[in-house]
């Protein structure tokens, strides 16, 4: 990891600095109006891992942000005219926190930095700006100790930090107090930092223990010179667990809690194929019989793996004792198909239709078909059917439509909560498939329209964004490395191995041209590389999409909930990290497939409306005032007791989580904008 280093000449800037201060606004006295502060945040960038890693949360939750990159020979200048203005003969501050890679963030000694450094300080100690030290090194400059006062440089690999009181009692609230610095690969550096002791001026937030006792800072408010920074003294990039789980309160810190955008930790877990069977791995011929991908054909020798009543009682029984409800992705006619072969009776589907009131329900099709193009599968991999003239056989628009619509008259049949507007196809099929099918099913989308569907799940790994399908949108989704074909712990572990060991080791050699987090250096032991290495990994995975304010679903299939059970142990490891890291204040939100698709929805349109600079959002000392295109709903971030001023009374703002409040807005009716009344100071 490349580390920052102290510029030469940064304890000296404070001289450059006074000498140009006139740059400055003077500040407002008597009976000068409030100034207006936009809620927009100036991002300084040097082009590395830590300012880049506080844009992406900036990015992800739909906070404002204008960026200036030092890289760029031709960014503006950053002075006085730069930074504010006046607007109806009021001062303007046009941004409402800044973000800079240290606490010397144009080079004090480069040609033009002094000067750029006094307006930027000028600025924020006039209007009460607020600045985070992306990275930087523990010194005086910065409000501590040098380390060899008493403190640690060095790596951070599974150190065990903790929130100070002062830092759970303002912008870190929403955490239970330890933060634990991620140790995915041992024997490689993954994190680095300096710990010191604070000077005055200086509040901790962020603390470890040093190895011969005691405890020093690792993050901190530096309050000096009418000015405060956010003192960050560890490296850090977007995907690391303590970043991201930090990332919240620094930004609040950063806004004084106010600001557009929010932020959700999100939790949703579709079980796709339920009343199905699923194929089951063959460990000698590393591919599944009866599906499409074993060369030389030959039928399954091995049961397939389906649930049982009693595996239904025990999801309905963990749903109860964890407070999580699953999502079951059904197929009624693989169901039906099953009791027929069974003596007309099937003991899962009646515990699960019992049950029916425990679990969100989603429309799978009926029996499970391929809906894109008709699929040639004497060859392997598989390729699309063409007719004589050359052109590609697409499954009928009659066909899709009526796999929708038997499955949910099934559903409704036999009370199953089950929302028309939801289908998740079998395998995604019927949107485009690479690299075989490059677009989607032209029947696809009449389809949809025929049966009322507006959400139609995709492949997060195929395709990360939202898209239009006709009249529907589609809706990402993560898939979990717990395989539809394993039911025990030694068959997941052969088939992982296979995919991610090299071809020396009897793998697929699939790592030695695609890279991957997932890539093993060496096979894991069937016995106990599920439990040991799979699960935790997987849940860390899981973890790091539900702290990064992301939406999208997870999908598994029935069979992890068969046979040894091996969704459960990953879901309880997500489940017990994400309670030892927040705060009640913080609960996981678990929503279904059409929330998150209008979440997707909301995002998109917010997006489009800051790119095209169409949102003016401004504070004057406790009003915030927003303004959006008709139609486009407005995310705010604001702290307890904040209220909505309607065109007579007011209202509370938002709903309570993570210690502030938060929402998706529209102006009230005859109203062009939104009004907030922040509580007093």
């Amino acid at each position: 990891m490349t580390l920052r280093t102290s510029r030469t000449g940064r304890l000296a800037a404070t001289a450059a600095v006074a000498a140009v201060l006139a740059t400055g606004l003077p500040a407002a006295a008597g009976a000068a109006p409030a100034p207006r502060i936009d809620l927009t945040v100036l991002v300084v960038d040097d082009g590395l891992g830590t300012v880049d890693a506080i844009v992406s949360e900036l990015e992800a939750t739909g906070v404002a942000y204008r960026t200036v990159d030092l890289n760029d020979p031709d960014r503006p200048r950053v002075d006085a005219a730069f930074l504010s203005d006046t607007v109806d003969g009021r001062p303007r501050a046009r941004f409402q926190g800044v973000v800079v890679p240290d606490e010397d963030p144009f080079g004090a000694y480069s040609e033009t930095g002094a000067a750029e450094n006094a307006a930027l300080f000028a600025y924020e100690r006039t209007f009460g700006i607020r600045q985070v030290d992306a990275y930087t090194w523990a010194h005086p400059g910065v409000g501590l100790d040098y380390i060899d006062s008493g403190g640690h440089a060095g790596v951070l690999d599974g150190v065990a930090s903790e929130i100070t009181a002062q830092g759970r009692g303002g912008p870190f609230g929403y955490l239970d107090g330890t933060v634990l610095f991620e140790d995915v690969a041992p024997g490689v550096n993954e994190s680095y930092g300096y710990a010191a002791r604070g000077r005055e001026g200086y509040t901790s937030f962020l603390e470890m223990p040093l190895p011969e006792g005691g405890r020093a800072s690792l993050m901190g408010e530096y309050t000096h010179d009418g000015r405060s920074e956010l003192v960050v003294t560890f490296a850090y990039n977007r995907h690391q667990r303590q970043f991201r789980v930090l990332a919240r309160g620094i930004v609040d810190w950063l806004t004084r809690g106010v600001h557009l955008g929010q932020s959700r930790n999100y939790l949703s877990v579709h079980v796709d194929d339920v009343f199905a069977a699923d194929a089951r791995w063959d460990t000698e011929r590393n591919c599944t019989p009866g599906d499409i991908d074993c060369a030389g054909g030959g039928g399954q020798e091995v049961p397939d793996i389906r649930m049982t009543a009693a595996d239904a009682a025990y999801a309905a029984d963990w749903q109860r004792a964890s407070g999580f409800t699953l999502d079951m992705v059904h197929n009624a006619g693989a169901g039906e198909d099953w009791k027929a072969e069974h003596g007309g009776s099937d003991p899962l589907t009646d515990r699960l239709l019992a049950d029916r009131h425990e679990y969100r329900w989603i429309n799978h099709t009926y029996t499970h078909p391929f809906l894109g193009c008709v699929q040639d599968v004497s060859v392997v991999p598989w390729r699309c059917e063409r007719d004589a003239s050359g052109a590609v056989r697409w499954v009928s628009r009659e066909e899709i439509s009526g796999q929708i619509r038997d499955n949910h008259d099934w559903a409704v049949r036999h009370g199953l909560p089950v929302d028309r507007t939801e289908v998740v196809t079998g395998e995604h099929s019927g949107l485009r498939t690479l690299p075989q099918q490059p677009v989607d099913n032209p029947h696809l989308a009449p389809a949809l329209a025929d049966n009322g569907v507006r959400w139609i799940a995709s492949d997060n790994s195929r395709e990360p964004a939202q898209r239009p399908v006709g009249s529907a949108l589609t809706v990402p989704r993560h898939p979990v490395n717990v395989y539809y074909n394993v039911g025990t712990a030694a068959e997941m572990a052969d088939e992982y191995n296979w995919i991610y060991t090299t071809a020396a080791d009897g793998g697929s050699g699939i790592c030695e041209t695609h890279a991957a987090s997932t890539c093993l250096d060496d096979p894991l032991d069937t016995a106990t590389g599920f439990a040991g290495h799979i699960v935790p990994q997987e849940a860390r995975i899981a973890l790091s999409h539900v702290v990064s304010n992301d939406p999208r679903p997870h999908y598994v299939h029935q069979s992890n909930l068969a046979e040894e059970r091996l969704l459960y142990p990953v879901l309880d490891r997500v489940l017990a990290d994400h309670r030892d890291l927040f705060a009640d204040n913080t609960p996981l939100v678990n929503p279904r497939q059409r929330e998150v698709g209008a979440e997707f929805a909301r995002r998109a349109a917010w997006e489009r409306a800051l790119a095209d600079g169409k949102v003016t959002a401004y504070r004057i000392g406790d009003t915030v005032t927003v303004r959006a295109p008709r139609g486009v709903a407005v995310p705010v971030t604001a702290p307890e007791g904040t209220r909505r001023q309607l065109l007579l009374g007011s209202v509370g703002f938002g709903g309570a989580y993570a210690g502030t409040r938060s929402a998706w807005t529209e102006p009230a009716l005859l109203q062009s904008s939104i009004t907030l009344r922040l509580p007093s100071s």
